[in-house]
């Protein structure tokens, strides 16, 4: 969901996301209209929280790559205990602290406004459940998951999600394979990043 310049047919939120379940289940919610912002569908989104529906109560989340908070917004709403959001946009990122006003959700949220690389050199882990959903242009996925594993703990779940290419060849060798699927053009997936015991 991140902002960024993405090639992809659903270049911009188009003014608004769904929550699909939880407390906030049908609530629409403005997002900033930002080049390149490209929330998870509601289909994926469906599937993701299905596949995760016995983790995400209490978990503490991370949103890389927040842009519309789409995925964060949707942990919050199903009961996750914190959600901590990182996007480099200004923009997007002001309208997302809004959006957590509205729902009075400030308490359980951290909105942080740097790039990716910078916040996953000093921030403080470990998390249960990472979104990790950078533009699909370039090398953000492979260099950000070179760097989240210390952020993690040995069952820490990582979503990941990119266009058409399989996104195990872009995620370190170490990382399994928990679920995955295809909607459209995007291709997304659970993994659990090796983490070495101590």
């Amino acid at each position: 969901m991140a902002a960024g310049r993405r090639q992809h047919a659903r270049a911009r939120a188009g003014g608004g996301i769904r929550i699909i379940g939880g407390q906030w289940r049908g609530r629409r919610l403005a997002v900033a209209d930002r080049p390149g912002l490209r929330p998870t569908a509601d289909r994926v989104r469906e599937t993701l929280f299905n596949w995760l529906q016995a983790v995400v109560p209490g978990a503490r989340c991370l949103d890389l790559f927040a842009g519309s908070g789409a995925l964060g917004l949707e942990a919050l709403s199903r009961g996750a205990g914190a959600v901590t959001f990182v996007d480099s946009d200004r923009q997007a990122m002001d309208r997302l602290c809004a959006v957590l006003d509205s729902l009075d959700a400030r308490d359980r949220a951290d909105c942080r406004c740097e790039r990716a690389e910078r916040f996953l050199s000093h921030g403080s882990g470990p998390f249960d459940v990472v979104f990790l959903d950078p533009p699909f242009a370039g090398d953000a996925l492979a260099r950000a998951s070179a760097s989240l594993t210390p952020l993690c703990h040995s069952d820490s779940l990582v979503y990941v999600e990119t266009d058409q290419r399989d996104p195990a060849a872009l995620l370190p060798d170490s990382w399994t394979c928990h679920r995955n699927g295809r909607s459209g053009g995007v291709q997304f997936g659970l993994y659990r990043p090796f983490v070495a015991p101590g």
